[in-house]
């Protein structure tokens, strides 16, 4: 009745074809006097070269388990623990995230914007064992009320994103390219706390933003590309259902769901850049995964 199944997923992409800013200042502090295309022909804008000049890899471990229906019960779990690493994360005419300077492209190689080390789903249905035909309560009133209920849940716990600290780029002044901060401690400590600032009571901080210091100095920050991780989800959805039998040809379902079943908040990431009064404040919630809400609903058959 199980199925087990793991196995290696790797993929690798050489010569990704992006945008490459040509008319980027390839060093700190030149200004738009510094740009390539500036000193010819005094063309001082973005300059866009479609060029496959990014590349990006992927592995994980992918392990799932699955139990077919039977006894009333059908299960199936996954779970995947993987690593992705790229120079951007669409192909397309998006540019790189932060650095076209020639001496600092390679920078942009880091954790992909959208890589999950860990993503389980766990998915069941459960026909309740009441009723005509199953274990306990076959007839009388008990079977009446208790028979013909099924049960769903899909369960999801899910890492969360990556995300770059920034900083100002007045210092940097370099056309073309981005600003990260210094990080002036060893360690960066995860507090986990979520709020926002209120008079009278502290931030509540999800890392600590004292690791981190705005660059004032002609020179790129020491932080690279998506260096943290945001707080991950936790979701449970469930419904319940429920099958009336009016004639032998009509059938009438019943439908109680839930999604969200727990009510757990599910949170955007941090704010990420230095100079903000907010910084490393969680502001606001995931839209896709709103609050606990229910829907109920019936269906006829025939």
């Amino acid at each position: 009745d199980l199925i087990l199944d793991v196995r290696y997923v790797g993929t690798q992409t050489t010569h990704q074809l992006n945008t490459l800013n040509i008319n980027a200042a390839p060093s700190p502090g030149l200004g738009r006097n510094g740009q390539p295309l500036f000193a010819k022909y005094g063309r001082s804008t973005t300059t866009f070269l479609w060029d496959g000049c990014t590349s990006a890899n992927y592995h994980a471990l992918q392990v799932a388990l699955n139990r077919r229906l039977t006894r009333g019960l059908f299960v199936k779990a996954a779970y995947t623990w993987s690593k992705a690493i790229n120079m951007v994360d669409d192909t397309g005419t998006d540019g790189l995230p932060l650095f076209n300077a020639p001496s600092q492209i390679i920078r942009n190689r880091a954790l992909a914007g959208y890589d999950i080390p860990h993503n389980f789903q766990f998915g069941f249905a459960a026909e309740f064992p009441f009723g005509k035909g199953k274990k306990w309560a076959q007839d009388g009133i008990a079977g009446a009320l208790l028979g013909n209920w099924q049960v769903n849940g899909v369960l999801s716990l899910v890492s969360g994103r990556p995300f770059t600290v920034t900083a100002s780029d007045t210092s940097l002044n370099a056309p073309g390219n981005s600003q990260t901060a210094d990080q002036i401690k060893p360690k960066v400590e995860k507090f986990s706390g979520i709020g926002t600032t209120v008079p009278g009571v502290p931030d509540q901080l999800y890392f600590d933003k004292t690791a981190f210091a705005n660059v004032t100095a002609v020179r790129f920050g020491t932080t690279g590309r998506n260096i943290l991780r945001g707080p991950g989800l936790e979701n449970l959805d469930l419904s319940l259902f429920r099958v009336f039998s009016v004639t032998e040809r009509f059938k009438i379902e019943f439908r109680a769901e839930s999604f969200n079943f727990t009510n757990t908040p599910h949170f955007n990431n941090p704010n990420n850049s230095v100079t903000a009064t907010n910084f490393m404040v969680i502001t606001s919630t995931n839209a896709n995964f709103p609050e606990r809400q229910f829907r109920f609903g019936a269906r006829l058959t025939f």
